[in-house]
């Protein structure tokens, strides 16, 4: 199948049953979509897929055939951080780092859909991301922070 990922078109060779974040780790070597739960729920496996944020680790590979697929290796644009990125390391809002990549494509998700979140649609969100280490207060500033960064970068 042919699947495009940060803007580039792969060929590969996929079994039914591998899942989409297997694709990325195994075949194309991208490791920011992290292994957490298996099952969907935590948001560690989140990339986007024509936009919107997904679980890769329950949607068969076959589903992303001739997608859009960004993944957190993906969002640095000529040597430049997106806005969520550069937010995330300004306030630290990470730990470990674990959910980070999940937490960001998910961010920017809502960004692209809505480019002023309230504090409220930013925490609803979120939603599907956990966070291990309990740091939803940095991530909800960091969130707001970038919808500033976006707004001025359109302006």
């Amino acid at each position: 199948m042919e699947i495009t990922v940060n803007g580039q078109k792969h060929q590969i060779e996929v079994e039914p049953e591998k899942n989409l974040l297997e694709v990325l780790h195994d075949d194309l070597e991208l490791t920011g979509a992290k292994y957490g739960c298996g099952e969907g729920q935590c948001g560690a496996c989140t990339v986007l897929v024509d936009g919107q944020p997904i679980r890769s680790c329950i949607t068969p590979a076959a589903n992303a055939a001739n997608r859009k697929i960004i993944t957190i290796e993906g969002l640095e644009q000529n040597g430049r951080l997106h806005p969520i990125q550069e937010a995330f390391l300004l306030e630290e809002a990470f730990q470990c780092g674990y959910c980070t990549p999940g937490m960001i494509l998910s961010g920017v998700a809502l960004l692209n859909k809505k480019p002023a979140p309230s504090r409220r649609e930013i925490v609803n969100a979120m939603q599907g991301n956990i966070c291990r280490c309990g740091t939803y207060p940095r991530i909800i500033t960091a969130i707001t922070q970038a919808t500033r960064a976006v707004k001025e970068q359109g302006e």
